[in-house]
């Protein structure tokens, strides 16, 4: 099994702020990321109020961020965060894998979830992606957690998800429904004939006309508003 040293290699020190109202928690999660030296536990927080507070004050690139908690809870700090701008990447920490909370945090802005008995590896390759911009789950993962999760309202979502889309151009609109599916640029490129700065150019445009800040959040979008994969190419 790779060791947290083997995986990938350690680009520039990410500062990392570890918010869970256990403590024991907390102490495991700083040993876990102990052997990564790309990676510095900045600050501790044992509520989403103080996570919000200590953010402010150490600037993280990465938040580990416990869903629940009392008082002000991960839910609440994760949109307070995720609202600032620079805003930290936030990653939300849960024991469940189908969680409706979880869901509304990465609608919130959340590169995505882990969860608490991920091991040592996978969370330090997951928080250097995450503070590249990069997603934290993948759309398979994204889909299954929607479909696990009931919510109420589907049909104003899908309405309102469509009406958003509709401030897309349509090539824009189709590289969003390609995002929705887990495409990668590249594959997005390759299927439309297009070049991969074109397609980048395209991902900058979705997600400043639609008030977003990743890809998962496009992935989201799409799915609300029900959109079919276009046909291939020809």
């Amino acid at each position: 099994m790779a060791t947290v040293a083997d995986v990938t290699d350690p680009g520039p020190t990410i500062d990392v702020l570890i918010a869970d109202d256990d403590p024991v928690v907390r102490f495991g999660l700083k040993m876990m990321l102990r052997g990564a030296s790309d990676l510095r536990v900045v600050a501790e927080a044992s509520d989403g109020a103080e996570a919000v507070d200590l953010a402010r004050r150490h600037d993280p690139a990465v938040v580990l961020m416990d869903i629940r908690m009392p008082g002000t809870d991960g839910l609440t700090a994760t949109e307070t965060l995720r609202s600032r701008s620079p805003a930290p990447q936030v990653i939300v920490l849960t024991t469940f894998d189908a969680d409706a909370l979880v869901l509304r945090a990465l609608r919130a802005g959340a590169a995505g979830f882990m969860l608490k008995d991920t091991p040592p590896d996978e969370l330090v390759v997951a928080i250097r992606h995450a503070a590249q911009g990069r997603p934290v789950l993948s759309p398979e993962v994204t889909r299954r957690l929607i479909a696990r999760v009931t919510e109420s309202g589907q049909d104003l979502r899908r309405g309102a998800a469509r009406r958003r889309l509709d401030l897309l151009g349509d090539r824009e609109r189709t590289v969003a429904i390609e995002i929705g599916t887990g495409h990668s640029n590249a594959v997005i490129a390759t299927r439309h004939h297009l070049s991969l700065t074109t397609v980048k150019t395209h991902v900058s445009a979705i997600l400043t006309k639609l008030g977003l800040n990743n890809r998962v959040q496009v992935a989201l979008l799409v799915h609300d508003a029900e959109f079919d994969l276009p046909d291939e190419p020809g």
